[in-house]
């Protein structure tokens, strides 16, 4: 029984994902966000559960990916189609509407990042390519900051090139070959966990000052330290 305590998580990441898609195409993308970070929460209980119970399995594992793939990759697409549509921009004679579908490119690649994760065997204490939790976190910040921030965010949110450019940036960013430190602890010393508390602080502290406009600064936080983590392990 205990040994399904994991996957049962999981599924609760899986269903966060289904509601948030649901209230996504009813237009409630602030409800949507909050569902996104509450299976993102579950998305991380999960695999420290099943390391603290050492419930490993095979269909764990492909639950997780598919578990994943709704939350972290149709979720995150449907949230940039929705305001690509509402940036209500004609580019290159091209009307919103259509131009919107591009931001399902994020869920094509979020597949292939899922896909890869899957078979690759370097990344089991670290990840290769930007993990799909946190492309799909930048993405559901963009919602809030528009709920809650100024007529500024929103002038630089909604236009289309911005969100056409944070698109093609993020996917990406999932398939390419960048060493990305991992979340988990072994242990809680600091030799062992000095970056990971680094970039904890650093996180608590850009969340006070600047709230949900912190969430992209943070992810860009993440791959910037893992890049300087990289280059001082080669130099």
């Amino acid at each position: 029984m205990m040994k399904h305590i994991p996957n049962a998580i999981t599924c609760l990441n899986l269903f966060s994902g289904c509601l948030a898609l649901y209230f996504a195409f009813h237009g409630e993308l602030v409800t949507a966000a909050y569902l996104v970070g509450l299976a993102a929460v579950f998305d991380y209980l999960d695999g420290m559960v099943a390391r603290v119970m050492k419930a490993y399995s095979e269909i764990g594992k492909q639950l997780d990916s598919l578990a994943d793939m709704v939350s972290f990759g149709v979720v995150p697409g449907t949230i940039m189609f929705i305001l690509l549509q509402r940036s209500d921009a004609t580019l290159f004679g091209i009307s919103a509407d259509v131009v919107a579908f591009f931001g399902f490119l994020i869920t094509v690649f979020s597949a292939l990042r899922l896909a890869k994760f899957n078979i690759d065997t370097r990344q089991t204490t670290s990840f290769i390519g930007l993990p799909t939790p946190a492309c799909t976190l930048f993405v559901a910040s963009l919602p809030l900051i528009l709920e809650h921030g100024t007529l500024t965010h929103s002038e630089v949110i909604l236009n289309p090139w911005v969100l056409l450019v944070l698109t093609v940036l993020l996917s990406f960013l999932l398939v390419a070959e960048l060493p990305l430190f991992a979340l988990k602890f072994t242990n809680l010393s600091w030799q062992d966990n000095s970056l990971r508390f680094i970039f904890i602080g650093l996180s608590v502290i850009l969340l006070a000052l600047l709230k949900f406009a912190a969430i992209p600064l943070i992810i860009v936080l993440y791959v910037l330290l893992s890049f300087i983590k990289k280059t001082s392990h080669s130099s």
